[in-house]
Parts: C-alpha cells; sequence; structure tokens
C-alpha cells in the first residue's frame, strides 16, 4: 500500500481491539484515540460507537472524546509521577486546552487538580466541581474582578508580574490573604512555532530573573501575599526533554535566591508542554519519560544543593485532551484545477462543512493534521487532494495536499487529535454555530456540547428601535 506517511492514517483491524491492549500506549505517542478500531460493518469506531452513526445522530462538524484514552493519559501522569518522586506531586489539567464541564469533572474525578487561565475558566471548574484547593489561576493581564474572583473562592493565584502583585497587595488582607506562585521567565527557548513558545527571554509571560530582587523586596514587605512556590513554562508541542532538564537547573537557582529572601516556598510547578503526534513523522517522547526526566531533575538539582524536596507540580493540557478527541465533517463537493507551469500535478479540492472556525490551528499555526475515511477507514489512499473548509478565506485549508482514498460526498472525514484548542479557539466567524461535541466510552455517547443554533447567534444582539424597518 503507498500512502502519505506525513497525513493519511489507514485503520488496521488490530488497533484498539481492546482497552487492555490500548493501556501499553502513551497516549501522546498514538495518532488515533486508544479504543479505535474497524467494526463489522468496516467503519471507524471509536470508545465502542460507530463514528457514521455517530454523525448521523448528531450531525457535523462534531467533536468525538474517548473518554478511556483521556483517563488513561491522566492516570498516566498521576501515577507516574506519584511512583517516581520521592516527594509529595500533584498533577494539574491545563484547561486552556479544552475547558468545559465535563471535562473538567473527568480530571477532577481522576485526582487532578485544574490550571485555569481567566475567569471564565475559573467559573465552569467551580461549576464542575471544583474547590479552592484544586484550582490554579494563570494569565499575564488578569482583571481587578478576576483577582477579586481567585480571592473569594481561595484559589492559588500564579502572578506574572509587579504590577499585579500591587494590586494583590491592595486587594488581600490579613483575613483574606493572596496564596500564590510567582511566574518566573527562565530565559529557555525551544524549537517549536514562534506563537507557542513562552519561556524565552523576550516573552510577554512571567518575570524576568532581573526584576526579581525588586520582587522579593516587595513581597518581604506585605505578608498578606503568601508566595509559596514558583512556577515557569517554556512552551507548547515540545519534544526535546533537554530544555525541561534545563528549566529545573533555573528554577533550582530560583528558589535559593527566594529561601534567602525569607520566601516561604513550597511548590514547584514545572509547566507543561509535552508534544503529541499529530502526523506520522512525529515522535515526542511518553508521557512516563516526560514525568521521570522533570523528577530526577528536580530530585538532582535540589539534593544537589541541599535543598529539601518541593511539592511539585507539572500542568499538561495538549497531551492529556489532544489524543483524545477527533473531529467528524462530512464530505461535500470537488473542484479540480488543471496542471499548468505554475502546478504541474494540479489540484483536488474537497470541501466539509467546517474549518477554520470549528479548527483556527492549521490558518493560525500552519498546523498539520493526519486524515482518514469514518466509512472506509482501511481503504487504500488513491488521491492526492487538498481538504477546502467553507469559510470566506482563502486561507481556510484544513489539509494540504493530503492521501486519501478516493473522497465520495456524503462520507465522513475524521481529522485525528484535534482535543487540544480546536473546541476551545472555535469560533462563530462568517456566522457559523460551533459544532456539537459528544463524550464515548463502552457503545456509549453522551452530548457533553450541545450544538449551536442560529438563534444562539443572536442572543446577544441588540437592535436599537429606530433601525427597525
Amino acid at each position: 500500500m503507498v500512502k502519505d506517511s506525513l497525513h493519511y492514517s489507514p485503520m488496521v483491524s488490530t488497533l484498539g481491539s481492546s482497552i487492555q491492549a490500548a493501556s501499553v500506549v502513551s497516549p501522546n505517542q498514538s495518532l488515533h484515540p486508544l479504543t479505535s478500531r474497524t467494526n463489522s460493518q468496516g467503519h471507524l469506531e471509536i470508545g465502542g460507537c460507530d463514528v457514521v452513526e455517530l454523525v448521523q445522530r448528531f450531525g457535523s462538524p462534531l467533536y468525538i472524546l474517548d473518554e478511556w484514552t483521556l483517563r488513561r493519559a491522566c492516570q498516566l501522569y498521576r501515577d507516574t509521577l506519584a511512583q517516581c518522586y520521592r516527594g509529595r506531586s500533584q498533577v494539574l489539567y491545563a484547561t486552556k486546552a479544552w475547558n468545559c464541564l465535563a471535562i473538567c469533572a473527568l480530571a477532577l474525578q481522576e485526582g487532578l487538580g485544574l490550571d485555569v487561565a481567566s475567569g471564565g475558566e475559573l467559573y465552569t471548574a467551580l461549576q464542575a466541581g471544583a474547590k479552592g484547593e484544586h484550582l490554579y489561576l494563570h494569565g499575564n493581564a488578569k482583571s481587578v474582578d478576576e483577582l477579586k474572583m481567585a480571592l473569594e473562592v481561595g484559589c492559588t493565584l500564579v502572578a506574572d508580574s509587579l504590577f499585579e502583585l500591587e494590586q494583590l497587595a491592595v486587594l488581600a488582607t490579613s483575613a483574606q490573604s493572596a496564596r500564590l506562585l510567582l511566574r518566573v521567565n527562565p530565559g529557555i527557548d525551544v524549537h517549536t512555532h514562534e506563537y507557542i513558545r513562552t519561556g524565552q527571554t523576550d516573552s510577554k509571560f512571567g518575570i524576568g530573573r532581573f526584576q526579581l530582587p525588586e520582587v522579593f523586596e516587595f513581597l518581604g514587605r506585605h505578608p498578606q501575599l503568601q508566595c509559596v512556590g514558583l512556577h515557569a513554562h517554556i512552551g507548547s508541542q515540545i519534544f526535546d526533554l533537554q530544555g525541561h532538564r534545563d528549566l529545573v537547573g533555573v528554577l533550582a537557582q530560583i528558589w535559593q535566591q527566594g529561601l534567602d529572601e525569607g520566601l516561604p516556598l513550597q511548590e514547584l510547578n514545572v509547566g507543561g508542554g509535552l508534544g503529541i503526534r499529530y502526523v506520522e513523522s512525529d515522535d515526542p517522547p511518553s508521557i512516563p519519560a516526560w514525568v521521570e526526566t522533570v523528577a530526577t531533575a528536580v530530585e538532582q538539582e535540589f539534593a544537589g544543593a541541599g535543598i529539601p524536596l518541593p511539592k511539585l507540580l507539572c500542568e499538561p493540557g495538549r497531551s492529556l485532551i489532544g489524543p483524545a478527541a477527533v473531529t467528524a465533517y462530512t464530505l461535500g463537493g470537488q473542484k479540480r484545477i488543471p496542471a499548468s507551469e505554475d502546478l504541474p500535478e494540479g489540484r483536488l479540492y474537497i470541501t466539509i462543512d467546517g474549518g477554520m472556525s470549528d479548527n483556527p490551528r492549521p490558518i493560525t499555526y500552519q498546523a498539520r493534521y493526519t486524515a482518514l475515511l469514518a466509512n472506509r477507514p482501511q481503504a487504500e489512499p488513491t488521491q492526492v487532494v487538498t481538504v477546502a473548509g467553507k469559510h470566506c478565506e482563502s486561507g481556510d485549508l484544513l489539509l494540504k495536499d493530503i492521501r486519501l482514498p478516493d473522497p465520495v460526498a456524503g462520507e465522513i472525514l475524521v481529522v485525528l487529535a484535534t482535543g487540544a484548542y480546536n473546541c476551545s479557539m472555535a469560533s462563530n466567524y462568517n456566522r457559523f454555530p460551533r459544532p456539537a461535541a459528544v463524550l464515548v466510552a463502552e457503545g456509549q455517547a453522551q452530548l457533553i456540547l450541545q450544538r449551536e443554533t442560529y438563534a444562539d447567534l443572536i442572543r446577544q444582539d441588540l437592535l436599537p428601535e429606530r433601525l427597525l424597518c
């Protein structure tokens, strides 16, 4: 069989044939949700549910989230960290990857805390059952209302600047002190897309090392600000483990400086950033390998400096939720561009009923994905096609020059590994209603997000009387 090693992934009958077999796989290294298989109808099945039937029932585009894959990733982070780190530890789910009631509740059920990045994410987490002690609020420009909300519910604040500390010093009191971590900028650059690098010196995030003496002095004068730890994050979709080793070395130095200044440091949050497999050529480290690297580095750096081990926190997002979900689209018409001097092989466009409003990552980050046809996932790829979204943007191309079986209008195209940032970054561009999402497990599918309607699109609109016809 000839296939495009970058983009096309035919299903094999043994893939996901049992949850027991799937449990040995690190989800972030798999192109497919762990329960994926080809069923007796010859269709793609996820979580025991036929994807073609799911689209018939719930419509498309449709986000499909495999509960087992998400739980397995949570368990790998949680259990590996507990087993290989000698101190206390806690895994936090970075909810910005996909924040909704069901996913927050599932993460809490697996013993994870929640990293939230706005008042809206904080509110959602609270409505899902989270308590203040489960929550860490991030953000480089938190509003006063968000700071007040965090103080009222008792969550930990990840302070991003001296300006924020000055605001907190006014808002916090001895009766309602602010529990916080300092987000420091470690000055570490990693090889990933410039928009998802966060630890380099020239970044909007974090307190630079040059400013730390001033920050430490300020904290010493404001006892209502309880700085209990440090936080740093170097970026996203990272495959190289060396950056995280380097990060721990920098944080250990800053930790010692903080102790020398009298800060009651207890928690070290090393962020997240582990990458996932979007295409065949991607080769990310496994979740256990990432956790073991970080835990070993912390033990070596802190023990070597004679410092008691901190409580170790990490906050994965993409590597938890990304591989667990797919997006299903219905194929529409085709358009063939004939060969020319500028385009020697021509181009075949196929259309889908979604695009950049449900997945803005290709047009934003030039992100690549793997796709297959749910109706015949084992069919040989025979065509080079470009999958075009339906939005009024020339750049709305979901998959460019990929190999697929000869596409037929009405069939279901499934794009893999779409759990991270697709739904959370979705928009109503061109006034498209956002898709529904279903959670699948053991042959059952439950709605976790209802499909928006046209009425939803104008719910917040106001029409002044003078404009009425």
